[in-house]
């Protein structure tokens, strides 16, 4: 039965002792799938000079943010390859470095070479890529593959959130295979980082689109460890919405295409089992399919989307061995390198059609379909049921035997789409919110004298009860100092998202104005409802349309406080009773 077929959610098998305090940390993960691959050659013997810290563990742990930089620091020592830089510093005091891997004498070259920036350790815990990016960094100096960079300048971030990297535990992420010590999620402000790429709250992710900026890469690669539930593949990747529904069409198509195909081949042939990274409908109940959705430009894949930045997400298998996933990880980065150097050309001229399309429209609001996209045959394990004495009800049990299942993959379909406008307008007063749109690289236009003009508007409860959003058109004096940001430059549709209220990713939707409250009270109903009155008896016209209303809505008709709202809304005292949306829109 496909019931009994399917995956599972990792079961605690161990009884727990009553001294939680000395009891040893229970067995979560089932024994990982026995492995052997090609990628096992790239292993030096623990007792070179330049091994790694984790092949010297032979994968068994990962060094530390100290030793990590002692490693960069003797093998930059050793190479005119390489050489390491500062970009930022975290929270508690930190240095943010990357590594930047390069042929000398390349910034005298008539043309600029492409871009390659791979950044490991934006979740901590999940630190696969650095391991695998220090392995790559050694073969390049030291062991014949400075051949890589022929064509191709490397910029390399071994540990993003370097703050949770030292919050290390071995009982971090208990369901995943390794290192024996593992990093938190969440930086030194407890902020998950690959959440913060439109609201720039964390110094990490400020820095890293500061560093987006400089080099401009051609390729963007953000490595992961994924949670969840188990499969048979051990690199999977992905792209803003699998592709299928990203902004940037042009290099999402060269991603889905001419990427997946060069990395999917690279990794079969080292012995990798590699897939697009699976997102479920439901994890506690995978049988019901996959889904693809939408991403907004608070995730890494999300802003590369909506900057026209080809971007992959690197999510290698939790409950595969962590030298199997290093190993994998190394055979992507490589393989990345070699793909970009031969397609940089195609990469630019995808880059610059995505910049110049100016789409009418931003999709806010989707949903699921109902109907699968397509069924795509899944390499997972089967699981048998079994009752549960914790749970009292039958849980999943891993067998080790592994499957085919026929797993829907679903859409989704747009429900709402916003019209963009020549431009938006904010005022003087907000220079925090127009300092990060500058932080963005977004275009704005200062005035440098005060102007009048007829802009929409956007009307709310208060910043933070966002229901009932009215808009209107009024004249606006704007002070110097006002800015104008015209959706007519590159990075129009990061704008949109970041301007438009009804975006998840707006200033407004992530909280920017919680604070905000309208200039007075609303009426209370005891002097709403007289007033209300006198406006019926007074003006025939008003008292017709609310008689069409009530005939028209059931509802209206049957809510005495939605029949008063309905009169507010026309007195002259709901202007003042509702918060302005900063931001203004000047239509075409």
């Amino acid at each position: 039965m496909l019931f009994r077929s399917l995956f599972f959610i990792t079961s605690l098998y161990a009884a727990i002792p009553s001294s939680a305090a000395t009891a040893p940390a229970p067995q979560v993960l089932p024994p990982a799938a026995p492995w052997s691959g090609k990628s096992e050659q790239l292993i030096v013997p623990a007792a070179e000079r330049l091994a790694t810290p984790a092949e010297r563990s032979d994968f068994r742990s990962s060094p530390s943010y100290a030793q990590t930089m002692d490693y960069l620091r003797t093998l930059a020592g050793s190479s005119k390859l390489l050489s390491l830089h500062s970009f930022g510093k975290s929270l508690q005091g930190r240095d943010l470095v990357y590594v930047l891997a390069k042929k000398p004498g390349a910034e005298k070259s008539e043309s600029k070479k492409p871009v390659v920036v791979i950044q490991a350790g934006i979740h901590s815990g999940e630190i696969d890529g650095k391991d695998a990016g220090l392995m790559l960094l050694r073969d390049i100096a030291q062991r014949g593959r400075d051949d890589l960079l022929d064509a191709v300048d490397l910029v390399f971030i071994p540990i993003l959130n370097v703050d949770g990297h030292e919050n290390s535990s071995a009982l971090g992420r208990p369901h995943q295979h390794g290192p024996d010590s593992k990093g938190s999620r969440t930086n030194g402000q407890g902020l998950d980082l690959n959440r913060d790429y439109a609201r720039l709250q964390s110094p990490e992710i400020a820095a890293v689109v500061k560093l987006l900026q400089t080099f401009d890469p051609a390729l963007y690669i953000d490595v992961h460890v994924s949670d969840g539930i188990d499969y048979q593949y051990d690199v999977t990747y992905t792209y803003a919405g699998w592709g299928t529904y990203a902004r940037s069409r042009a290099t999402a198509d060269w991603l889905m295409k001419t990427y997946h195909g060069d990395v999917h081949a690279a990794l079969v042939a080292q012995g990798h089992t590699p897939d697009l990274y699976p997102s479920w409908v439901d994890e506690d109940a995978p049988e019901k399919g996959l889904r693809i959705s939408a991403e907004g430009p608070r995730y890494s894949t999300g802003y590369g989307d909506f900057t026209g930045i080809p971007t992959v997400l690197v999510e290698n298998h939790a409950m595969k061995p962590y030298k199997r996933r290093v190993l994998g990880t190394y055979v992507l980065l490589e393989q990345s390198l070699k793909t970009v150097a031969r397609e940089h050309a195609a990469i630019a001229a995808a880059k610059i059609q995505d910049r110049a399309d100016r789409p009418a429209t931003l999709m806010v609001r989707w949903e699921r379909e109902a109907a699968p996209l397509k069924i795509k045959t899944f390499k997972g394990y089967r699981y048998d049921a079994y009752l549960s004495p914790a749970s009292g009800t039958t849980e999943r049990r891993w067998t080790g035997e592994p499957i085919d299942i026929a797993m829907p993959v679903f859409g989704v379909r747009s429900t709402r789409e916003v019209a963009l406008p020549a431009a938006w307008w904010i005022g003087a007063e907000q220079q925090g919110m127009i300092a990060a749109l500058r932080r963005h690289g977004i275009v704005l236009e200062e005035l440098k004298q005060p102007r009048t003009m007829l802009l929409d508007t956007v009307q709310l409860a208060s910043g933070k009860e966002r229901s009932g959003l009215q808009r209107a058109q009024k004249e606006w004096t704007l002070p110097a100092g006002s800015v104008r940001v015209p959706s007519d430059q590159p990075f129009h549709l990061l704008a949109a998202a970041l301007l438009e209220p009804e975006s998840d990713d707006s200033f407004l939707a992530t909280g920017y104005f919680d604070t905000a409250l309208p200039l007075e009270s609303q009426l209370p109903r005891h002097l709403l409802a007289p007033m209300a009155d006198r406006m019926m008896a007074a003006d025939p016209v008003l008292r017709t349309r609310f008689a069409e209303a009530l005939a028209a809505d059931a509802t209206l008709a049957g809510d005495p406080q939605a029949r008063l709202r309905w009169w507010l809304a026309r007195s002259p005292y709901l202007d003042r009773a509702r918060w302005t949306y900063p931001v203004l829109v000047e239509r075409r």
